[in-house]
């Protein structure tokens, strides 16, 4: 056997290849070569699959502060900047309170970062059952009619209101209340669009939120 065609592959654009090689080695050892260093970075956290049938607790972190460590050229804001914690719920399928422990393993990190440690260290969440339900709206007032006048017809348009939120804070609600409104110049007939609020920042609608009220005042 031959080495003639071994050598003559070799020697081929050989000045290109011996060119790549000692590149290729530079790269490496001014990889290997570079100073490691540790930096603080906040990251958001993702909370990913959780039932639609649950909610986490109003206070539940939005970030936490992140030790890393790598090399010094990898650590700046732009090679960090999409750094987060992704937190799996799915095993999560009823309320109460559980408590996770973060590790690299809930990260998603640039290759070559080392996680070191994470400040919390532990996530305390509560989880609640979502519910929704329809409720009346109240109509407000900031003054009463004119003097010798009198509401003798109201209609709301539409009667009730769809909500949802934790289930515990739903059913603490009986009503949706509108913005108040200003009869003091009011005689005969009136249609009033006005917006609805809930008591409870827990709780938001499903529906729309604005009515229209109609009022009939006729004289005492």
């Amino acid at each position: 056997m031959t080495l003639r065609p071994i050598t003559r592959a070799l020697s081929r654009n050989f000045g290109w290849k011996l060119g790549s090689l000692l590149i290729a080695v530079l790269l490496w050892f001014a990889y290997v070569g570079e100073p490691e260093a540790v930096t603080m970075r906040t990251a958001p956290i993702l909370y990913r699959n959780l039932s639609k049938d649950l909610l986490i607790g109003s206070d539940a972190a939005d970030s936490v502060r992140l030790a890393l460590r790598g090399p010094a050229s990898r650590l700046g804001s732009a090679a960090l900047s999409e750094v987060a914690v992704d937190l799996d719920l799915s095993s999560i399928h009823s309320p109460g309170e559980r408590t996770f422990t973060l590790s690299d393993g809930d990260l998603r990190l640039p290759d070559g970062i080392t996680f070191l440690r994470a400040i919390p260290s532990q996530l305390h969440l509560q989880f609640a059952r979502r519910k929704s339900k329809e409720v009346p709206v109240e109509v407000r007032f900031s003054s009463p009619p004119p003097a010798g006048y009198r509401i003798v017809r109201q209609e709301v348009r539409p009667g009730k209101l769809r909500i949802a939120g934790p289930e515990a804070r739903v059913d603490a609600i009986t009503a949706a209340q509108t913005d108040a409104i200003d009869l003091s110049a009011a005689a005969g007939a009136g249609e009033y669009r006005v917006n609805t609020f809930l008591p409870d920042p827990q709780v938001w609608f499903e529906s729309p939120p604005s009515v229209t009220v109609k009022l009939t005042l006729d004289k005492k």
